[in-house]
């Protein structure tokens, strides 16, 4: 089968074996549909941690009999207590993967192997090439989750790539008027497609939100995130912080409330992923709005380059192992 390895820091089209049909222990097959480029993929390439490995966390595909899934992209020891409290991406077992980040290859492949666990079962009708934005929503809904919403609250999204966007939808599901903060036209163009009103700064206020979503996760948007929030409201870190950040003496000033927002978990309800799998059937438009570029494994260089540029107007690459 085909399948993306890095190789001297190069996402390198190679041929491997293709796992064999049906079960192989606990796992089940998986022939990837789409695979999305996540920046944290960018940043393990930039970083030198991604050597060697398969990248890709954000999967969709059909299972042997035809089944369509999307992917949680975790394996764990399913008895610490870090499981037991349905965090399983913090599982202090000692055997914790997260597919494409640490410790398993991912779904840059035709096919892969997944422990059944991992399975996401999707509704009947949702297109399975727009099914790898599963993990991107499941983002968004644990990051609402850990915001305390009020019904009352004024809320503000500040960046508009995947995630930004994904928080959006998820917001504007729950019934929210979502204002959001976005960088490039075509960034402009895809949230009011979704429903967001597009924040316009012209007029010099700085109007205050009680709940602001950090979707960038960079000194500069954590700093724009303190000048739009209420007094005493709450700043959502939901972009993944690549390193040491500063905070604006602001922060102080407004009295804000930092939580931040990692991954996805378990609530008393059920899996936060089954959640976005849920988003995504009621919200079928999403796909068109958010994947911009979608290529074959054998156009890796274009596909990188492409979601490396976001001023040139991608949001979401996909890879389409299958066509």
């Amino acid at each position: 089968m085909k399948v993306i390895r890095v190789l001297d820091g190069v996402p390198t089209l190679v041929d491997e074996a293709t796992p064999a049909a049906g079960r192989t222990g606990d796992d089940v097959r998986v022939k990837i549909a789409a695979v999305g480029i996540c920046g944290s993929d960018l940043h393990l390439l930039e970083m030198g941690f991604a050597e060697g490995s398969v990248l890709g966390h954000e999967i969709s595909g059909h299972l042997d009999d035809g089944t369509a899934v999307a992917i949680e992209p975790f394996r764990s020891c399913g008895a610490c207590h870090s499981c037991d409290q349905g965090d399983r991406h913090r599982c202090t077992g000692g055997s914790v993967e997260i597919f494409g980040v640490m410790g398993a290859d991912g779904g840059m492949a035709e096919y892969m192997l997944v422990p059944d666990e991992a399975l996401v079962p999707l509704a009947p009708g949702v297109a399975i090439g727009d099914a790898s934005l599963v993990e991107n929503f499941a983002v968004a809904v644990h990051a609402l989750n850990r915001a305390r919403l009020d019904a009352r609250d004024r809320v503000a999204v500040v960046g508009a790539g995947p995630i930004g966007l994904a928080s959006a939808a998820a917001l504007s599901r729950r019934g929210y008027d979502v204002s959001i903060a976005a960088r490039h036209d075509h960034q402009r163009a895809a949230a009011e497609r979704i429903g967001a009103s597009v924040i316009d700064d012209s007029n010099g206020r700085l109007d205050g939100f009680d709940v602001v979503f950090d979707a960038v996760g960079s000194t500069a948007s954590l700093k724009e995130a303190v000048k739009r929030v209420a007094f005493q409201g709450r700043i959502v870190m939901v972009g993944s912080f690549w390193g040491d950040v500063g905070v604006d003496v602001g922060l102080l000033m407004q009295e804000a409330e930092l939580i931040p927002a990692m991954m996805y978990g378990r609530t008393p309800n059920g899996r936060e992923i089954d959640g976005a799998a849920q988003l995504l059937a009621e919200l079928p438009d999403l796909g068109a709005a958010m994947i911009t570029h979608r290529f074959p494994l054998d156009a890796a260089t274009e596909a990188f380059g492409a979601a490396s540029d976001r001023a040139a107007g991608a949001i979401k690459v996909v890879f389409e192992p299958h066509g």
